[in-house]
């Protein structure tokens, strides 16, 4: 393992560490760790050519907005509490569900999402897209920076 680490084909994120996109090079991370670290609204932290890892923090009160994608995601909450929603439309979210820590969420290509923080400290979780969502290397500090 040693070699490899040093070959410079393989990276293993410890603390401290800088959270950057480290696609499409093989990487080993303690992911619980570093998406509760995590303080950015959302930034890439691998990405593929047919895969992207994300983390995200999200403000007490505040959603990642009601969105739609054409791929599919999964996300795992690692800290905090959230309201899940989906649906085949915008107006017609009939999938409600609470969410907390250690949850997987699996959400199908073309369903209308929503993620709410309904706790009282910063959600935390990761994102898995498949295929590519974000650009390489997004870091989006606030909500409202695209």
């Amino acid at each position: 393992m040693d070699n490899y680490q040093r070959s410079g084909l393989f990276h293993k994120v410890r603390l401290p560490f800088q959270i950057t996109d480290y696609g499409p090079q093989p990487l080993v991370v303690d992911i619980e760790e570093i998406t509760e670290r995590n303080r950015a609204y959302r930034v890439a932290l691998w990405t593929g050519e047919h895969l992207q890892l994300t983390l995200m923090s999200i403000n007490p009160g505040e959603s990642i907005g009601l969105e739609r994608h054409n791929v599919d995601q999964f996300i795992r909450i690692e800290d905090g509490q959230a309201l899940i929603q989906m649906g085949d439309s915008e107006n017609q979210l009939t999938f409600e569900e609470r969410a907390g820590d250690n949850d997987a969420i699996i959400i199908p290509a073309g369903k209308w999402h929503n993620v709410i923080n309904i706790g009282a400290e910063p959600l935390k979780l990761y994102s898995i897209y498949a295929p590519v969502q974000h650009p390489y290397g997004t870091i989006q500090q606030t909500k409202s920076v695209l």
